[in-house]
Formats: C-alpha cells, structure tokens, sequence
C-alpha cells in the first residue's frame, strides 16, 4: 500500500473564521456539519482540521518566543497559483519569497517553478509554489 496523509491537524483559536480564511484563499470550501473539527477537503485524499486549542498560536507578525507556528506548503498549478497570489493580493495579505523574510513584497523563482509565503491569521506560515512544466530544464 502507498502511504499518503489523509489529514493534519491546524490549531487555532477560531477553527470556523480559520477554515473560512483557509477555505477562501485556496479556492475550497469548509465542509458543513456539527463537528470536534472544522474541515476542508484539499483534494480528492487530505483534509485540513481545524481545531481551537488554548495554546498560544502567536496571529500576524507571530513571534515564534511566545506560542508555536506551523508551516504548511503546497504544490499548484499555475492557474491555481494565479488564482491564490490574487486572492492574496487582494486581501492586502503580506507575503514573502522566504520562510524567514514572508513579508517583502516578492516571488522566488527557485526550483524551476514560482513560490511565496504568507501567514494566515494564527500565524501559521502558508507556501505556494508551481511545479516546473515537465520537459524544462532545471538548474542544479
């Protein structure tokens, strides 16, 4: 059998507003119901569950010294990317080329492919990044 992950748990300290956040920026949809867990369907084999948890999640410009972060990253394509990076943009969202500097304004281009990093409102830092075209030659 191949492994593969089924779901991951996102503490928060609003599960609904965090799903819907989430939900809203990669174009999903909360799944509706009574529920320990607010999910979202990611693709056809992983959920997100949000779940409020009474740690210190830190929320925009976290500082990792008071509570804990997590990072999510995600492979899309590019109409997805495109689709993500304006919902972001629209927002007024910061975002970043690095995990460590996700707030300067730009896009990496490493790995043959775009990427960029924001937080959600928790502090969780989020990465979307494009998978090289197959055939492209990759410098290494």
């Amino acid at each position: 059998m191949t492994i593969r992950l089924d779901h991951t748990i996102v503490p928060t300290k609003d599960k609904i507003a965090s799903a819907r956040f989430f939900a809203e920026i990669f174009g999903l949809a909360v799944t509706p119901g009574p529920s320990y867990f607010a999910q979202v369907q990611v693709n056809e084999s992983l959920t997100f569950d949000f779940s409020d948890e009474p740690e210190d999640w830190g929320g925009p410009g976290f500082d990792p010294g008071i509570g804990q972060s997590l990072h999510y990253a995600f492979h899309v394509g590019e109409a997805e990317f495109e689709a993500i990076f304006r919902r972001v943009e629209a927002k007024g969202i910061a975002y970043g080329s690095e995990p460590d500097d996700h707030a300067n304004g730009k896009i990496n281009t490493r790995r043959g492919g775009r990427g960029f990093y924001f937080e959600d409102p928790n502090g969780h830092l989020l990465e979307v990044m494009t998978v090289p075209e197959t055939g492209s030659k990759r410098n290494g």
